[in-house]
């Protein structure tokens, strides 16, 4: 067995250990890196990228048949879901060198295409390799979890994982869980041309604001999605291509192809952490707010750390533990300005405290303003009308910012930035957007603000007739 010592040892080739892996690396440290399975893991192979590949898929078909309000005729698409599939697959291979072995050993990184698993507080084995490390970082991502249904065991199902190498399109997909995955995947089948069922035991979308999420589940039951809330599922039974699913109410879902896809799990049970001294939770691995574990030369990022799960989470972690591991600095990870977003059309986002959150945090002090879809110019140029931005704000301050509707996503990047560095409200008033771009809408919630405080206000009126009485 061949010993290595090394300054940083990352477990984990997903996107948190790739950002940790560059950046230590091309500082000055010396830097191995284990990944047993695929590099640019979940991210790059089964999430992130492949999903918003056949979403475009999707959306362009859905577009070719809706097109007639801007003058052009409907036509049907004519999908052929093993070239969709195709086209997912050239987008992982077009990103997949940028995660390459052969980059990061470019950067001075040796890595090891082996599992690891701990043998002491500060050491890891792999293979043939045993590896001494100064700093140890666990960025293990997560996977699919499958829940305990009766039956489920008994029939071919699909996760995010499996769903890639499906090449016939399904007939009629079951989706159990209506959480961001499976809304995802099932407004991008119904387009490409299956029946689609979601079977989600409380609420469809139920983490984000029910006001925002109603806008989005709105539009995806017009699409001919059925989406059936409170229907916890009791047993799954049938054959490759006729798949049932009862829920404890008693209705019975029927289906080709069922995709699970209720929440992930931590990947941390082949580490042996105990061996190193390392408790874990419910959700995944024990950590402080600088990330490090319960051994203080161990630190745990992005999935495997049992927070938030997303990819640009994970690389935010990284620039936590470069600062931490490598330079010894105070650096403490926050949630407050980490934005999410659901890439259905309309799209779903969110960074902050929801208005329910905020009111239970701040009380009378909250003030709640909002700014339609309908009122923006460009918006209505595109016959994209459909949604709000809702901004909570606390003394001039927002404390959380939720959009349901076209490009939400981006709309969110601005109040992140604005919330991570402590802005105002009258911050984004002072911004000038370009006339008519969707990024208006920021701008005038921020109007929304401070519309009544100018408008409404007896003191403003009385200045400005006192001013306009001596004015030359």
């Amino acid at each position: 067995m061949e010993t290595i010592k090394t300054d940083l040892l990352i477990i984990g080739a997903g996107s948190g250990g790739l950002s940790v892996a560059a950046g230590a690396s091309q500082m000055g440290a010396d830097v191995v890196m284990l990944e047993g399975h695929k590099m640019g893991g979940d991210c790059l192979n089964y999430g992130c990228v492949p999903s918003k590949a056949l979403i475009a898929s999707g959306k362009t078909a859905y577009t070719m048949s809706h097109a007639a309000p801007y003058g052009v005729g409907d036509v049907v698409p004519q999908v052929d879901y093993a070239a969709a599939k195709d086209h997912v697959g050239d987008v992982i291979d077009t990103i997949a060198p940028v995660d390459s072995q052969e980059r990061f050993e470019g950067f001075g990184v040796r890595v090891i295409r082996e599992f690891g698993r701990f043998v002491s507080e500060t050491e890891v084995e792999a293979g043939n390799y045993r590896i001494s490390a100064r700093r140890i970082v666990i960025a293990t991502g997560s996977s699919p979890f499958v829940p305990p249904i009766p039956g489920l065991d008994q029939v071919p199902y699909l996760t995010n994982e499996s769903l890639w190498e499906l090449r016939e399109r399904p007939d009629h997909l079951l989706v159990i869980g209506g959480g961001p995955i499976g809304m995802e995947m099932a407004q991008a089948h119904r387009r490409l041309g299956s029946q689609v069922t979601v079977i989600e035991g409380a609420k469809a979308l139920g983490k984000d604001d029910p006001e925002m999420a109603e806008v989005v589940l709105g539009s995806l039951r017009g699409e001919g999605i059925e989406i059936a809330e409170d229907a916890l599922a009791k047993e799954v039974r049938g054959t490759d291509g006729a798949i049932e699913v009862e829920t404890q109410d008693g209705r019975v879902f029927k289906g080709s192809h069922v995709l699970v896809a209720v929440g992930r799990k931590a990947n941390t049970d082949t580490l042996d952490l105990d061996k190193a001294g390392i408790k874990t939770t419910r959700t995944g691995i024990q950590v402080d707010d600088s990330l490090k574990t319960t051994n203080k030369r161990v630190y745990a990022i992005g999935d495997a750390a049992g927070g938030l799960q997303f990819t640009h989470v994970a690389g935010y972690h990284a620039g936590i533990v470069i600062r931490s591991a490598l330079f010894g600095l105070p650096a403490k990870a926050k949630t407050d300005h980490i934005p999410w977003a659901t890439y259905t059309q309309p799209e779903l986002a969110q960074v902050g405290l929801t208005e329910a959150q905020a009111k239970k945090e701040h009380g009378i002090k909250l003030e709640v303003h909002r700014f339609h879809y309908s009122h923006n110019d460009r918006a209505i140029a595109e016959r994209k009308t459909k949604g709000l931005i809702k901004v909570m704000v606390v003394k001039g301050k927002p404390v959380g910012v939720s959009i349901a509707g076209h490009q939400a996503g981006e709309l969110i990047n601005l109040w992140s930035l604005v919330i991570a560095n402590g802005l105002k409200m009258s911050h984004v008033s002072n911004m000038v957007s370009p006339y008519p771009t969707i990024g208006e809408l920021n701008k005038r919630v921020a109007g929304a603000y401070f519309s009544p405080r100018l408008f409404e206000n007896e003191t403003v009126k009385k200045v400005v007739r006192f001013v306009q009485r001596w004015l030359p």
